[in-house]
C-alpha cells in the first residue's frame, strides 16, 4: 500500500472535532470510508469540508445524495458477494465438479444488473427534472 504524502506544517490538521453517532450512522460512515479506501477520519474530513465549501445546497439535495450514496454502497456490497459466488462457481467448474448453483449465481448477476440499471435510470430521471 502506498504511503500518503505528509502535509506541510501550514496544512497539517491540528484540530480534532468530535461528534456522536448511533450504531447505524457509524456503520454507514465506516462502510463509506472502506468503500473509498480511506480511514474514517479522512473520510469524515473530506465529506465535511466538501459540505462546508458548498453552503448553498439545500437539505433536500444533501438528503438526496445520502440516498444515492447508500444505494451505491448497497450495490457495491451486493456485487461483491455475487463476484465471490461467481469465483466459487468458476473454481468448481474448472476442477471438473458439478456446478449445481451456477444458474442461481447467473440469475443473481442478472438481478444485480437490473438493479444497477433501474437505479441509474431513476437517478438520471431525477437529475433531468431538477436540472
Amino acid at each position: 500500500m502506498k504511503q500518503r504524502e505528509r502535509l506541510r506544517d501550514d496544512d497539517k490538521r491540528m484540530h480534532q472535532p468530535s461528534c456522536r453517532m448511533n450504531d447505524r450512522e457509524y456503520r454507514l460512515l465506516a462502510d463509506g470510508a472502506t468503500a473509498c479506501g480511506m480511514s474514517i477520519a479522512a473520510f469524515l474530513a473530506r465529506a465535511d469540508l466538501n459540505a462546508a465549501r458548498d453552503l448553498d445546497r439545500t437539505a433536500a439535495e444533501v438528503a438526496g445524495e445520502r440516498e444515492i450514496v447508500s444505494e451505491l454502497f448497497g450495490l457495491r456490497r451486493h456485487l461483491g458477494q455475487i463476484g465471490n459466488n461467481l469465483n466459487q462457481v468458476a473454481t468448481a467448474a474448472n476442477s471438473g465438479a458439478d456446478v449445481l448453483h451456477a444458474t442461481g449465481v447467473l440469475d443473481a448477476v442478472e438481478r444485480a444488473a437490473r438493479r444497477v440499471d433501474a437505479f441509474t435510470q431513476h437517478y438520471l430521471s431525477n437529475e433531468n427534472r431538477s436540472g
